[in-house]
């Protein structure tokens, strides 16, 4: 542990104490409490209040079973989260995860990733996340829709357009929010957009797919330009993963002019010299949902490596993790900053491990961390949810507009609070400090009952 501060060394022994089996979330809490160090010393009021520790303690953890039957007539049984983790700004806002590797410590890793995040977009949203260890690849849809009306059959009694609207996140497409929103519909009697991500027939908004990948650009694009002088025009770009963020990070760096020559998925990655050709990969992904390793059957020039984590030996200017978390090691690390790299940029949420972040920053690499680079997804549901609101309908230029925006002020906000506190330059303390001070200044107002 390489914290300075007593108090706070206190405070984190005391989660690791109370979480001690939850390393995702251990990780995620001590990477912010190490950026927070110069503000609790500033601010006494916050060690008065009890800040830190009510804000490393979730308001809410709800653990469900949710029992279902698959196309031979069996019951299966999983297990349903939410975790809601703090509301001092506006509702519980945040994804749903459908993954086999989904505990509660990811969970709350999660969450309290989220209220960062969802804090540094300026929006009134608080921070949440949910999902359940149930994989939907390789099921039926008959057995997806059944799962999901049984998850919300639990989950309808704990979310509302005033309380906490949840998303979509890995395993949780247009598909799954389609059938959870129906049954929550028909539990509810109501057509409040209590989840965001919706079909446009439905109260849905444009950009929503393409906002991750979108917004990760947006905010690259921005550090590039104000920390190096130069943007992703001329750039080799390698991106871990293949699904909505991934996509639409290629489509958009291909659009300002970089050359995207790797993708993965779970199984392995494809390398393609010549650039990918990610009209295809979404063809492949999102309507046949098919594997990478289809790729050089129909491209003859591209190559496929089994092992995902190959793709960081890759040479590139420009990494984009879009995948999983702790995807990234220190090894990897190393390879990139070998191989020249001069920007990484997270889109997915915490792809890079203590270790391979504290090669980044010894290198000198510019590195943006997934609170603030990849939040332009909870952004446009923000936006979503506005729209929801006035039951009205923004073009997709507006929203695209309104996106950029966001992106470029979490950008600047993150690299003045750095500079604030004497640690210019690096973009995860200063996406740690401003998310935090605003949440933080919230509970004082509202006294000890958040």
């Amino acid at each position: 542990m390489s914290l300075k501060s007593e108090y706070l060394q206190q405070v984190y022994k005391k989660v690791e104490m109370r979480n001690e089996h939850e390393a995702e979330f251990l990780q995620a809490v001590l990477e912010v409490l190490e950026s927070l160090e110069p503000v609790i010393e500033s601010r006494p009021e916050l060690k008065q209040y009890g800040i830190i520790e009510r804000m490393t303690e979730p308001e809410r953890a709800i653990i469900f079973r949710v029992p279902w039957i698959d196309d031979e007539g069996k019951v299966q049984v999983n297990r349903g989260f939410r975790v809601q983790f703090n509301s001092a700004i506006g509702p519980y806002k945040g994804g749903l995860r459908f993954h086999k590797s989904v505990n509660l410590s990811i969970m709350k890793f999660l969450g309290f990733e989220q209220c960062f995040k969802n804090s540094l977009t300026g929006l009134p949203m608080g921070g949440a996340k949910g999902g359940s260890d149930f994989h939907p690849q390789g099921r039926s849809d008959g057995e997806v829709m059944r799962f999901c009306q049984s998850f919300m059959t639990e989950l309808y009694r704990h979310i509302g357009p005033d309380t906490d609207v949840p998303a979509g996140d890995m395993g949780v497409g247009g598909r799954e929010i389609g059938y959870l929103y129906g049954q929550y519909r028909r539990i509810t009697n109501s057509t409040a957009g209590v989840l965001t991500g919706k079909g446009l027939s439905y109260g849905g908004s444009l950009i929503r797919p393409e906002a991750t990948g979108y917004g990760l650009c947006y905010f690259t694009q921005e550090m590039l330009q104000n920390m190096r002088d130069t943007s992703f025009d001329g750039k080799t770009v390698v991106i871990s993963g293949s699904g909505n963020v991934a996509i639409y990070a290629a489509y958009k760096a291909i659009e300002f002019g970089a050359k995207v020559v790797a993708m993965s998925d779970s199984a392995g990655y494809i390398y393609d010299k010549d650039g990918v050709d990610i009209d295809f990969i979404r063809e492949l992904k999102e309507v046949r949902r098919g594997r990478i390793a289809e790729y050089p059957e129909t491209h003859p020039n591209a190559t496929y490596t089994q092992d995902s984590t190959g793709i960081w030996n890759i040479p590139c200017d420009i990494a984009l993790p879009c995948a999983t978390q702790n995807e990234l090691g220190e090894a990897s690390a190393e390879a990139l900053v070998k191989n020249g790299v001069m920007a990484v940029a997270e889109g997915a949420n915490m792809p890079s491990t203590p270790g391979a972040v504290a090669v980044f920053q010894k290198a000198g690499i510019l590195f943006a961390p997934a609170k603030a680079s990849n939040a332009g997804g909870v952004a446009v549901s923000g936006l979503e949810m506005c729209q929801n609101s006035a039951r009205y309908s923004w073009t997709a230029e507006e929203v695209d507009r309104k996106l950029y925006e966001i992106m470029v002020n979490i950008f600047h906000n993150a690299d003045n609070a750095a500079k604030l506190y004497g640690m210019d330059g690096n973009l995860v303390a200063g996406a740690n400090i401003a998310g935090f001070t605003k949440i933080a200044d919230a509970m004082l107002a509202q006294g000890v009952t958040y």
